[in-house]
């Protein structure tokens, strides 16, 4: 059998540092297994980080496709309010409400400065059907009275709502009611400029 030799001095210090052929193969594996558990644990956490985010993500995406939705829907009944404005016979309704009447045949004025066209003027709106002017209290206190010379064209229109009746009327029929209607425009004079 054979023996080692014993080691003396700085061999021997040195063979004291390194384990022998039975604790080596133990001393080994545990830093392994070690680097494995942790390898195995940050992934797992970092799965379980990234997973709650994309959850979180796919949570805030629903909520802005349910805003953009309904943003949607008010964008397309907002249009749909303004294409019946816009439509003609709502445009035409509203300026007939207004007391507007369609124009005349128009005329041009040319660079040279001559008149092109004869100018004509509006229709007159008729009096069933011109909306009437509420005047406040205060106003109907200040109308003059109606000359002989005036002509129904020129009075103004006393309201006949009971908010605008003088203290001593009850009845809408206490005052007269009086209609106006558009003066026509005046007809345009032509002149050459620099003559």
């Amino acid at each position: 059998m054979s023996r080692k030799p014993e080691l003396r001095g700085r061999a021997a210090r040195l063979a004291r540092l390194f384990p022998g052929p039975a604790g080596r193969g133990r001393a080994a594996r545990t830093p392994f297994v070690l680097l494995v558990v942790l390898l195995l644990g940050g992934g797992l956490i970092g799965l379980l980080l990234l997973n709650s985010a994309v959850s979180e993500g796919s949570f805030q995406l629903d909520d802005l496709q349910k805003d953009t939705k309904n943003l949607t829907d008010e964008e397309q009944a907002l249009q749909r309010d303004i294409d019946s404005y816009s439509a003609p016979e709502a445009l035409q309704r509203r300026a007939h409400e207004l007391g507007m009447v369609p124009g005349g045949d128009p005329a041009f004025l040319n660079p040279n400065g001559t008149v092109k066209g004869v100018p004509s003027a509006a229709a007159e709106q008729p009096a069933a059907d011109r909306p009437l002017v509420l005047l406040p209290p205060e106003a109907l206190a200040s109308t003059p009275a109606p000359s002989a010379s005036a002509t129904p064209t020129d009075l103004p229109v006393r309201a006949t709502t009971p908010a605008a009746l003088p203290a001593g009327a009850t009845t809408p029929a206490a005052l007269p009611e009086q209609a106006t209607t558009p003066a026509a425009p005046p007809t345009p004079t032509t002149s050459t400029p620099g003559r």
